[in-house]
């Protein structure tokens, strides 16, 4: 099989959901013919032109309003954000309109709007450029986020995305985006709210979002030498969240780490933890084990590393709960 970026992932994704559909439409800044910050619109304002891709002026309150307005007259808008953390100036938008449309008109409108926003860390971009926005947006009702960890989770769930009748907040992180995998030429979607089992396990589970896969794929490697066998969940899309299967690997194992990159402190491990906790808890064998984050604001260039977790702060976690 091909081996893409994930970027081209997400473009392609883009570009067939466009020629699928006339109502699917792509606006944010420098999305036309420089074709986004990472490349994920690359080709296609010279393949659909100024009708179908439009620059917006720095002002992603505006554009992202607008495209909740287009979204509620029919057509199915891609809103990006060139950083994730810019999503705060619009989150009256993402958070406050567009999620509550249907409710508000009794089921009258719908809002199928996209907005796709790079975040995470990686680049040493600092502060206010590197942030993991998911815990943010999770006390939304209306609102879906999805949040891929590989090329080919990427293009399947933007496809979904895209042709989902509720807002979707579809986040990439940028440490992923030049990665290569598997992704096949054919038309394919992947529902949201379905978790994946990407490695089996029977010792301990370890549910990991998006560059935090990898890491726990080492971590599990490295384990696995001393005779730890970890079983890794990628949740994919955190609403829906797929309790189900995180449920029944629990059930396995009786022990869960959950990692993630934003801060622990109101992240989305508190929110699963709660979930293993109400419907889970007679399996458990161990205290349950969050990681993420430390509560600083992230420092500029490589210091950053020192501040997240990573393959050795997951191994520890997991020797920590099987003593």
């Amino acid at each position: 099989m091909r081996e893409i970026t994930f970027s081209q992932a997400v473009m392609e994704a883009q570009m067939e959901e466009m020629e699928r559909d006339q109502n699917v439409f792509i606006i944010g800044e420098d999305v036309a013919k420089m074709g986004s910050a990472f490349g994920q619109c690359a080709g296609l304002y010279q393949k659909f032109g100024s009708s179908r891709i439009f620059n917006m002026p720095i002002a992603e309150s505006g554009y992202v309003n607008f495209a909740v307005g287009a979204a509620m007259a029919g057509k199915r808008p891609i809103a990006e954000m060139q950083f994730a953390d810019f999503i705060v100036l619009a989150f009256d938008a993402v958070g406050n309109q567009g999620p509550k449309q249907r409710y508000m008109s009794g089921g009258e409108l719908s809002v199928p709007l996209t907005v796709r926003a790079p975040q995470g860390a990686g680049f040493g971009a600092a502060a206010q450029h590197s942030q993991c926005v998911e815990g943010w947006f999770m006390n939304f009702p209306g609102l879906k986020i999805v949040m891929p960890s590989n090329a080919y989770d990427a293009k399947g769930l933007l496809k979904a995305a895209i042709r989902d009748n509720d807002p979707v907040l579809f986040l990439e992180h940028k440490a992923l985006l030049g990665m290569k995998g598997e992704v096949p030429k054919g038309e394919y979607t992947i529902p949201l709210g379905q978790a994946k089992i990407v490695k089996e396990g029977k010792d301990v589970t370890v549910i990991a979002l998006q560059a935090l896969v990898h890491q726990a794929l080492e971590a599990a490697k490295e384990l696995a030498k001393e005779g730890i066998d970890v079983e890794i969940i990628d949740p994919r899309s955190l609403i829906p969240l797929d309790k189900e299967t995180i449920g029944q690997s629990v059930k396995k194992t009786g022990r869960a780490v959950i990692v993630h990159e934003a801060p622990k402190r109101g992240g989305i491990g508190g929110e699963i933890s709660a979930v293993i906790s109400e419907y889970f808890f007679p399996y458990l064998k161990a205290p349950i084990k969050r990681l993420g984050a430390a509560n600083v604001p992230l420092p500029f260039g490589m210091p950053e590393q020192y501040c997240l977790p990573n393959k050795n702060t997951i191994i520890e976690s997991v020797k920590e709960i099987l003593k």
